[in-house]
């Protein structure tokens, strides 16, 4: 079981400065409005932390996109909504792109071709909880998240929702375990995300000969034949030979995956 409380603690405090701007071409008062500045946490959704810049700007923008769902992009690149925040980061942002992190918000033009609208937070939990419970399926058959009481999801989610460590962990940590009939995880839950989406697949955390696979056992399963290869995970490059075991208890998103960001370098 996830038994380094440090680690977890320190993964689950990782926060993003950002400033979100107003697109200029959908100002309609002469005055221009001012950069919203907030600190994020990695873990979560932007959905979920974007209420006040909603509020910040809609003020500014015809009545007409007053209503209408707002979205983010960067460098030309919408932004995703089920990717947490960590991995958009991760996945997009560049060594060259200093922080705080700049995002422009939009109100017109959703590009509905591209990403999702997510209408309400309810939409957000169901996605959530779907992925979560896709995970506990991967280590142990599903059998830990059916059993547990709806109490129990609304704790998760609203420990996730509120930036709770105590709240979201005191029921996450059964997610976490090994079950008695288990030496490990049956499967490892893990993306790989690349510049054309993710990718998966089955891969346990002990070898045949019950060693303990690495990172690099998973990416040289992953990506055959690749011999440079950059990941990262929490804005950093852990170490290649990380047990798995040891990364999918202590550095897991909320969801309970591994949310890897891998460039593949020529």
């Amino acid at each position: 079981m996830a038994n380094d409380r440090e680690v977890l603690r320190e993964v689950w405090e990782g926060k993003l400065p950002i400033c979100f701007k107003l697109d200029n071409d959908e100002v309609v008062d002469i005055q221009q409005p001012d950069p919203f500045y907030l600190m994020v946490p990695r873990l979560s959704y932007f959905p979920l932390v974007t209420d006040k810049v909603k509020k910040h700007f809609s003020k500014y923008v015809s009545k007409e996109l007053q209503d209408q769902e707002m979205w983010m992009e960067f460098n030309g690149q919408p932004l995703k909504w089920q990717y947490p925040i960590g991995v958009l980061s991760d996945l997009l942002r560049g060594p060259e792109d200093h922080l705080p992190w700049s995002i422009t918000v939009h109100f017109d033009k959703f590009p509905e071709l591209v990403i999702y609208k997510f209408s309400n937070k309810e939409t957000i939990e169901a996605y959530f909880m779907s992925c979560l419970k896709e995970a506990d399926v991967l280590k142990h058959r599903g059998l830990i998240a059916s059993g547990m009481q709806k109490k129990d999801h609304n704790q998760l989610w609203l420990g996730l929702q509120n930036d709770k460590f105590d709240q979201f962990w005191a029921v996450n940590r059964k997610l976490m375990e090994i079950t008695a009939d288990q030496e490990s995880f049956k499967y490892i839950p893990f993306r790989c995300y690349t510049d054309d989406g993710y990718r998966q697949k089955l891969i346990k955390p002990l070898g045949e000969d019950g060693r303990k696979k690495t990172l690099e056992d998973l990416l040289n399963e992953m990506f055959p034949g690749r011999s440079s290869i950059n990941v990262k995970i929490h804005g950093m490059n852990p170490p290649l030979e990380t047990p798995l075991q040891w990364m999918s208890e202590h550095l897991s998103y909320p969801d309970n995956f591994l949310h890897f960001v891998v460039q593949l370098e020529s």
